[in-house]
């Protein structure tokens, strides 16, 4: 089951030891063919991006990361709340500080890729929201936000590399195995 309506308030909303609102987002991503094997290539990789609500701009979905889930919920959250979108969140892209054109504050971002599993045709905000599918070079032309797109290149860059992608395999099995030794 998804949620039907997205969570508003910010009662539950998360801040870094500066008072900076910690916010989260993803990047959907998919392969043009479909195909998710090894003949993937950037040439067919689409983002999806989304209209903002309060202007003209396009951007990756994001909002905030509140107390009762992970990071990885709440960017997974944000994905099927603003864009109808589910799929596998992938390893943190990064994290930026950036200012609030609205609210002039700073805030703290952190990005993750998703690979996008299920495209929903009813999602909480349809009625405010455009989605597009783009290449990745029009994506980065129409993305408002500098962080945003700083985050496209990081993933651009971590696809097209094999022996990225080995390595993030790696790590993980390792923090796993550690994981089992700790505990």
């Amino acid at each position: 089951m998804t949620c039907v309506v997205s969570r508003t308030g910010r009662e539950l909303q998360r801040y870094n030891n500066m008072g900076r609102r910690q916010v989260v987002g993803c990047i959907p991503y998919r392969y043009k063919n479909g195909n998710q094997g090894d003949n993937n290539t950037c040439n067919d990789l689409e983002v999806l991006v989304i209209s903002s609500q309060k202007g003209q701009g396009f951007m990756f979905p994001k909002g905030g990361w509140e107390l009762d889930e992970s990071v990885e919920e709440a960017a997974s959250r944000e994905s099927l709340e603003e864009a109808g979108v589910l799929g596998n969140v992938e390893c943190e892209l990064g994290k930026w500080s950036f200012i609030s054109k609205s609210r002039g504050t700073y805030y703290e971002g952190c990005m993750f890729p998703l690979l996008v599993k299920e495209q929903l045709d009813l999602w909480p905000e349809k009625n405010v929201r455009r989605r597009v599918w783009m290449t990745v070079a029009e994506a980065r032309e129409v993305c408002q936000h500098w962080w945003m797109k700083e985050a496209l290149d990081i993933l651009v860059e971590r696809l097209s590399s094999p022996v990225q992608k080995v390595q993030e395999m790696i790590n993980k099995e390792e923090d796993v195995l550690l994981a089992c030794a700790l505990s």
